[in-house]
């Protein structure tokens, strides 16, 4: 077991994930999804609701992070208290939401990347704080229940793998389309809301979202992916273009029923790595 840091390195990772939570909820316009304007194409969900969901979830991920912290390494105790915390977490969301299902994959995402970012809070750069969230996705947890979820139903029926294989792999949606797009699109000035944006439709226009697969199936995931690589092509949201891409798209998926929740808990994602890899976490809290 390596030495560890001390507890107030690791106590603003759980502040870190829930503003992503947040700040993924608030941008504005995200295809089909809740945001500032409306509820996107769920009846069951607000952008109250989706704040008071985040919010629920900082207790679990700040045991998270302090499991990380005290046992010192990824293997399986590590692993299967991660997951027993995860569960508690979804509890803790679905009383605070009334049953409605606001972020359980972003629970399981922002959980890892909590808890490898806690291993070693001083080395969270993307590349090495990815590798270490992915070395804990691949591991078993043995006290997991196996309930048929949304998720597995489209991985038996159309081989998708989402989130869990999206976190084995290292968030590859991520760190090769979501974060460069964000970075790229500040750079060139389009401001932080458009660089989100952009961010999103990246994730969007390479991601098998299972969401997406169980509301509207492969016309759905199709019409998600090429509508966001059209947004991107047009010059993003930043332009006149791509602004009237990113409308046909938010329409095209509303008539599908089609919202594409594994991709905006991927931009969570997203916005939590880039904020440790920019040294964030390094922060006093609050």
């Amino acid at each position: 077991m390596h030495a560890l840091n001390s507890i107030p390195d690791v106590c603003p990772l759980a502040d870190l994930a829930v503003e992503a939570l947040i700040d993924e909820a608030d941008l504005s316009p995200k295809p089909a999804l809740v945001d500032r304007r409306g509820n996107g194409a769920h009846t069951d969900l607000h952008l109250g609701l989706m704040h008071a969901s985040a919010l629920a979830l900082w207790p679990a991920f700040q045991g998270m992070a302090d499991a990380a912290t005290q046992h010192g390494c990824i293997g399986l105790p590590l692993r299967e208290a991660l997951g027993q915390l995860g569960r508690e977490g979804e509890a803790d969301m679905l009383r605070t939401t009334g049953g409605v299902n606001t972020h359980r994959g972003a629970i399981w995402a922002l959980g890892l990347l909590v808890a490898a970012a806690a291993l070693a809070p001083h080395d969270t750069g993307a590349a090495v704080l990815a590798a270490r969230a992915a070395a804990l996705a691949r591991l078993p947890d043995r006290s997991a229940p196996q309930p048929l979820s949304h998720g597995r139903v489209v991985e038996q029926r159309y081989g998708a793998g989402g989130a869990r294989a999206e976190a084995q792999a290292g968030f590859p949606a991520v760190l090769e389309h979501g974060l460069p797009h964000l970075r790229a699109s500040r750079l060139a000035g389009h401001g932080e809301q458009n660089a989100r944006l952009d961010a999103l439709l990246a994730i969007m226009a390479t991601l098998a979202d299972t969401c997406v697969l169980y509301r509207a199936g492969p016309e759905g995931l199709a019409a998600m992916q090429t509508g966001a690589q059209a947004v991107l092509t047009a010059g993003g949201s930043a332009s006149l273009a791509g602004r009237r891409r990113l409308h046909q798209l938010d329409q095209r998926l509303l008539a599908l029923n089609a919202s594409p929740g594994g991709a905006a808990d991927l931009l969570a994602a997203c916005l939590f790595i880039d904020r440790l890899d920019r040294g964030e976490h390094s922060r006093s809290p609050a």
